[in-house]
């Protein structure tokens, strides 16, 4: 549980100094250059992200139930998931969906950590999947409060045609074979 507990940690804390410390990171950026800024960053909430996925299967493997949800509770989270690898994919593909969402991959992470909560509910879940809900929901509304910064913005014709179809054919895919693939859980199953 210590190594999720650190992963999260690290992952989210990088992720919130925009949330807690904007005019830090703002320093920090001047100071050290954007690149550099980044790649400190990334290298950053990679090892959060790594540790972070090494302590949550490690935590699995002896979880405590904190509550066990309701059987079509489950089906409620497949439909909250429909959504969300459109909107990560129209999180980098400039469309409407993107202009409506304002934060397309913020929506994503609340409707993807709801959706978990929903269907499970041993302490690893609900510290990953709670801990990430709460983060998305604080970045929301720092987002809001924030500035924005300039992005520059590749047209890319059809996006949000792209954006469904592939979203819901990764979806479909996730469902069929990746998540248990690449988590060990087999959604459909049981």
């Amino acid at each position: 549980m210590e190594l999720l507990i650190i992963g999260l940690l690290l992952f989210l804390g990088v992720h919130s100094v925009a949330i807690l410390a904007p005019r830090w990171r703002a320093r920090m950026v001047e100071r050290l250059g954007e690149r550099p800024w980044k790649g400190i960053y990334s290298l950053i909430s990679a090892a959060g992200f790594v540790l972070l996925i090494i302590g949550y299967s490690h935590a699995r493997a002896a979880a405590s139930v904190l509550y066990v949800p309701p059987h079509p509770l489950r089906y409620v989270s497949f439909i909250l998931l429909l959504p969300v690898f459109p909107l990560l994919l129209a999180a980098y593909l400039p469309g409407t969906i993107q202009r409506r969402a304002r934060h397309p991959m913020l929506v994503a992470v609340k409707l993807w950590a709801t959706a978990h909560l929903l269907a499970i509910g041993t302490v690893p879940d609900v510290l990953l999947f709670g801990s990430l809900l709460l983060w998305a929901i604080a970045d929301r509304i720092s987002v809001k409060r924030r500035a924005p910064r300039p992005h520059p913005e590749i047209p890319v014709r059809h996006a949000d045609l792209i954006a469904v179809i592939a979203g819901l054919a990764l979806y479909v895919l996730f469902l069929i074979k990746l998540h248990a693939l690449l988590i060990g859980v087999a959604p459909l199953a049981g």
